[in-house]
């Protein structure tokens, strides 16, 4: 199957009072450039994440999301700066000492000590803590790619209905080909017949300069190769797999092809098919770059 670069996957795991939240998503890019978001608790996982990421995705700029909450009692820490406390106590003792005031201090002139109490987060299961991140991850990239899959056979048919357009224009541009000699010829005929008017014409100069125009102009092996290299893009996208860079080539070499043609033809309809004919194919190279 063809798969597009743009996705989006999501996956909340809650459980044992944890919560998991992945988020991927992505854009289009010439190769893989991952760039992962975690807690700075979990970052000994970021690594594990990047491994299996690289095994699943082969191109995109994808962007990671991970968020984790906990009301587990075990995953928070509390600590209390005693020596602070004691400072404080005995700063404030001397004070009333010096003033005569009465020694009515309770435990509540502690709590707005700045530092004397911290509260930190922290793991304390990093094994559930790891598995459970990782079903979380494994289900947003299953989700994610099932969304790149969905995506990116919406653009392999419309990758194939425009190639289908292709090949009508390339015929037109063949059928149309040996008119061109004919049409030269004629003009070519005319216009001796006007210039040297009671002269006769010579049949074999004038049959050497057609045969020198028509091996001028001759299109044949460009057309042969174009429609050998839409073949190949037919091909390629019923086959499937990671095939994004190889289509972009064959969209170059389409597009050199189509080139050759316009320029060797030398006549006004074929110029004006070849213009629709690039047109198409830039229309096609346009949605190759969103395949991985």
């Amino acid at each position: 199957m063809i798969s597009s670069m743009t996705g989006y996957g999501r996956c909340e795991i809650e459980e044992n009072e944890r919560k998991v939240l992945v988020e991927i998503n992505s854009v289009n890019h010439r190769y893989l450039d991952l760039n992962i978001r975690m807690p700075r608790l979990l970052m000994q996982l970021e690594e594990e994440v990047r491994k299996t990421l690289k095994e699943k995705l082969s191109r995109g700029k994808v962007e990671v999301s991970i968020t984790f909450q906990s009301t587990a009692q075990e995953d928070l820490e509390v600590t209390i700066d005693e020596a602070l406390g004691q400072a404080y106590l005995d700063g404030l003792r001397q004070m009333g000492s010096q003033f005569g005031l009465e020694d009515d201090l309770k435990l509540s002139a502690l709590m707005n000590v700045h530092d004397l109490i911290t509260f930190q987060k922290k793991t304390s299961d990093q094994k559930a803590v790891s598995q459970t991140i990782k079903m979380a991850v494994g289900g947003a990239l299953e989700n994610f790619r099932k969304m790149r899959l969905t995506e990116g056979e919406v653009l392999k048919q419309d990758i194939l209905l425009k190639n289908n357009v292709l090949s009508q224009m390339v015929a037109a541009i063949e059928e149309r080909s040996p008119q061109v000699v004919v049409g030269y010829q004629e003009r070519l005929t005319n216009r001796l017949g006007q210039l040297l008017q009671e002269v006769p014409i010579d049949e074999g100069r004038m049959a050497s300069e057609i045969a020198l125009f028509a091996d001028k102009c001759a299109i044949d092996e460009e057309v042969t190769r174009l429609k050998s290299h839409m073949k190949q893009l037919e091909e390629i996208l019923v086959e499937g797999g990671v095939v994004g860079r190889k289509l972009d080539f064959l969209m170059q070499e389409m597009n050199r092809e189509a080139n050759t043609i316009g320029s060797k033809a030398n006549d006004y309809e074929i110029t004006k098919m070849v213009v629709a004919l690039k047109t198409e194919i830039e229309k096609i190279r346009e949605q190759v770059q969103n395949i991985e």
